[in-house]
């Protein structure tokens, strides 16, 4: 979330970030929490000094042995007004946090303001658009006919969006990963890791998916775990409430897992073979960085996620988001879009984020 200093010293700015982004945030309501919390601990440091000094005398006149009844029914007093205060505090600042999570990162000032349809802007292009002398069969069809996918098993063992690959198509799903692993260590020097696919509400909150995203996310409500919908949210807790040396950065992990989305507002959109589905392989890249870095880190991730489409040898674009196509955790982020000739459409391949410190 945003540090509270921000809102306070910049809600107007604050306000115009929630209207860019689309999003819905009560700036006013959350302000006038954060007054009253202040006034509350004011209030509460005052009491319990207060309790402190009397304590101190009541061990006085005991020892003296006089009487001090009064001073004993003066500190009850305090003592209940403390815990009024208390559970009211606790109240506030559950309402400040829940209010808190409802506002989303600020835009970066170069990001293109406006719905993603019209704003979003290329940035560059790289590739030939290919020829082909034949009729171009689609995917799904080309799949099955070469037994690399079985949707109808797949949807027997698991539900519609859920995947199997067979044959070359699995092994082609396990050299793509290995492939994409391999230059990211050994070229790019990440670190690799192999993170839960399984994690904790607080994770989740930490990445900025909860409290907005929860009805897309698979959740085992007996433990209130959650199958992660990327890596980036296992790999950017593995740091959470750790403090940093500088000279310790930056710090790069990069990670394979399966990802998970019910893809709750998606449905009858796009969710022909292997678009939109529920479970799907993803390779991460995650960077610990100054802030002074942050952008240039951005740039030099933007490069490393081109590098594997160059390898491979396909056409695609690089796009600047716009404020509204961000997600609620970034100030900035660049789409990659693979040409796919078989639908004539761009595809998004992959999404660079700079999050400044809004998940730090």
């Amino acid at each position: 979330m945003l540090d509270i200093e921000i809102i306070r010293k910049d809600p107007e700015g604050v306000r115009q970030a929630v209207v860019d982004k689309g999003e819905t945030a009560d700036i006013d309501r959350l302000l006038e929490c954060d007054r009253r919390r202040r006034e509350i601990l004011k209030e509460l440091e005052a009491l319990r000094r207060e309790r402190n000094i009397a304590s101190k005398k009541i061990g006085e006149l005991k020892r003296e042995g006089t009487d001090a009844k009064e001073l004993i029914r003066k500190m009850g007093e305090t003592a209940r007004k403390i815990k009024e205060l208390e559970t009211h505090l606790t109240a506030v600042e559950g309402e400040l946090e829940e209010l808190m999570l409802a506002v989303p990162n600020i835009p970066a000032p170069d990001v293109p303001r406006g719905p993603e349809s019209e704003a979003n802007e290329e940035v560059r292009h790289w590739g030939e658009r290919r020829q082909f002398d034949f009729t171009l069969k689609l995917h799904w069809e080309l799949g099955e006919q070469l037994d690399l996918l079985d949707f109808l098993r797949g949807s027997k063992v698991s539900g519609a969006g859920f995947p199997l690959f067979t044959g070359d198509g699995a092994r082609l799903e396990r050299a793509l990963i290995n492939f994409m692993l391999d230059l990211h260590t050994q070229e790019h020097g990440f670190v690799e890791v192999s993170p839960p696919f399984l994690v904790n509400r607080t994770a989740m909150t930490g990445t900025g998916q909860l409290p907005k995203l929860e009805e897309d996310m698979y959740r085992l409500e007996l433990d209130d775990y959650f199958l992660i919908p990327t890596a980036e949210v296992p790999v950017t807790n593995l740091l959470r409430d750790e403090v940093l040396d500088e000279s310790d950065l930056p710090v790069y992990y990069t990670a394979y897992t399966a990802c998970f989305r019910r893809e709750a507002g998606s449905y009858g959109k796009d969710t022909r073979g292997l678009i939109r589905v529920h479970q799907f392989d993803k390779v991460e890249l995650v960077k610990f960085v100054t802030a002074a870095s942050s952008y240039e880190e951005l740039e030099s991730l933007v490069e490393m996620a081109e590098r594997v489409l160059q390898l491979l040898g396909l056409e695609y674009r690089v796009l600047k988001l716009s404020s509204e196509g961000l997600s609620f955790a970034a100030a900035k982020c660049y789409d990659l879009e693979v040409w796919a000739p078989g639908i004539e459409r761009w595809l998004e391949v992959s999404s660079c984020s700079n999050y400044e410190e809004f998940q730090a």
